[in-house]
């Protein structure tokens, strides 16, 4: 059991701890809801992208243990997960499955699987979400901010949950589909599962746009 010590705000910026500080501009500039919205499993070679979104209280006290969820052990996820979804007042998961990652594109795949996971959150008077600006959010209120897991409560949020709920998905998988260590690896390109892909072959929830990548990178 992960205990979860709670913090007021802090600074923000790279290498500390993500706070509520860009969430309480909007929200001081009347914005009731500010929504976190983040993803996983973009540099998969194997499943979905999981985005989650969530939504905060301005008066939620935040663990200390909140970090941008690849800084994490499993067990510091899994508790911290469980308080998003104690403490938020909102939240709600969306995806792109690999088929729609072929189809679409990495770029327009995780955009998608944000925007789905907004439209499950419901309204919202303001989006944060990580990375650069995407085009399919020209239409939202919404931010962009770089390295906004390791800056933004909200988003670090969505990223520990979406993390957890994706890395449970691929254990799942991984019995239908033994050998290539989705329970370990989550469907990254490891070795030993770019190995198990060689000798065992591809499943149907293998990206077959990645393979090209796959077969470049060991060229």
């Amino acid at each position: 059991m992960v205990s979860l010590a709670s913090t007021r705000q802090r600074r923000s910026g790279r290498g500390e701890r993500p706070t509520f500080e860009l969430e309480q501009a909007l929200w001081q500039a009347g914005n009731r809801w500010v929504a976190g919205v983040d993803e996983v499993g973009r540099g998969a070679l194997a499943g979905p992208v999981v985005a989650a979104a969530c939504v905060f209280e301005p008066s939620t006290e935040l663990p200390d243990q909140l970090r941008d969820s690849k800084r994490l052990t499993d067990p510091q996820r899994r508790a911290l997960a469980d308080w998003v979804r104690q403490y938020s007042l909102r939240w709600a998961i969306g995806a792109a499955s690999h088929r729609e990652v072929d189809r679409l594109g990495i770029v327009r795949a995780t955009a998608l699987a944000m925007l789905r996971a907004l439209q499950r959150l419901g309204p919202v008077d303001h989006v944060l979400y990580d990375g650069l600006p995407l085009t399919e959010f020209e239409r939202l209120p919404g931010t962009a901010v770089v390295h906004g897991d390791m800056r933004c409560a909200s988003i670090a949020a969505a990223s520990i949950l979406a993390k957890v709920i994706r890395d449970d998905l691929m254990a799942r998988l991984a019995v239908r589909y033994p050998g290539y260590g989705w329970e370990e690896n989550a469907g990254y390109g490891t070795p030993s599962h770019r190995r198990a892909i060689r000798e065992l072959g591809s499943t149907p929830f293998h990206r077959r746009s990645f393979q090209v990548r796959m077969d470049t990178d060991e060229e």
